[in-house]
């Protein structure tokens, strides 16, 4: 086999690996970001080219990206995250793409792409946590309910409740206080995912509009509850990819 392209993303949240070999992916993985996130990745690369069988010696070129980009040394190239993410989603989605909503560990990003897949506008939340990974996993504490079991208990909540605030400290609070008050976490799950579709909303502000095909990506997009409260909020379909959270570390190869 040709020496395969590595593209690393070493995110807030997780180290995410795609081999690529042909523009395909051919083996993806990944790990929770921790201190010593260079040896993590090393340790990830090695189990893709031993899964994939590849001869030690071949020598294979790494593209890095995301916050700790710099971190990897051996990185033939370092690539901006929204660039990278930009370059990702256009050709996973076959051009399609126009919005790209990227809910990451601790930010979310806001990319307007023209026909030629080209970044023509960029916004970014990163002042507040609300809606991102590291939101939903104080959520997840905070109800005592496993983070992949989030999405399926907000489906099956039947009440409209409003929770005023998606500030990670005053959520925190409100949350708790509603929880006293007996309210099943079913009901404060649905009012959350709403309260933050609306906030993703309020970050697209007159981009709202913007033609052609509005993707979400970033690990968050396998919450399917958040996922429906967008499209509800945005009024139009929404799309994710298979593996949205390997988006970036795809498009760092295509750079």
């Amino acid at each position: 086999m040709e020496a395969p392209i590595i593209g690393l993303d070493l995110g807030s949240a997780a180290i995410k690996v795609v081999f690529v070999s042909d523009g395909h992916i051919i083996w993806r993985g990944l790990t929770q970001t921790a201190p010593g996130q260079a040896n993590a990745a090393k340790k990830l690369i090695e189990d893709g080219a031993i899964q994939l069988g590849l001869d030690s010696g071949l020598h294979m070129r790494v593209f890095s990206t995301g916050y700790g980009k710099k971190l990897f040394e051996e990185a033939e190239k370092k690539v901006d995250e929204i660039t990278a993410n930009a370059l990702g989603i256009f050709r996973l989605s076959e051009g399609m793409a126009r919005t790209v909503i990227n809910i990451g560990g601790q930010d979310l990003k806001i990319i307007i792409l023209n026909d030629r897949g080209r970044v023509v506008d960029f916004k970014m939340n990163d002042k507040c946590a609300a809606g991102t990974g590291r939101f939903f996993e104080l959520i997840a504490r905070l109800l005592d309910t496993p983070i992949d079991d989030l999405d399926r208990l907000s489906a099956s909540s039947t009440v409209e409740l409003e929770i005023n605030s998606t500030c990670v400290v005053f959520a925190e609070s409100e949350i708790i206080s509603l929880m006293a008050r007996g309210v099943r976490k079913e009901d404060i799950l649905k009012a959350l995912h709403t309260s933050i579709a609306r906030r993703v909303v309020g970050l697209l502000g007159r981009n709202s509009a913007a033609p052609g095909a509005v993707y979400i990506d970033g690990g968050s997009a396998k919450n399917c509850a958040l996922i429906a409260a967008i499209r509800d909020e945005l009024m139009t379909d929404v799309f994710v990819l298979e593996a949205p959270q390997y988006t970036v570390a795809y498009g760092a190869t295509l750079a």
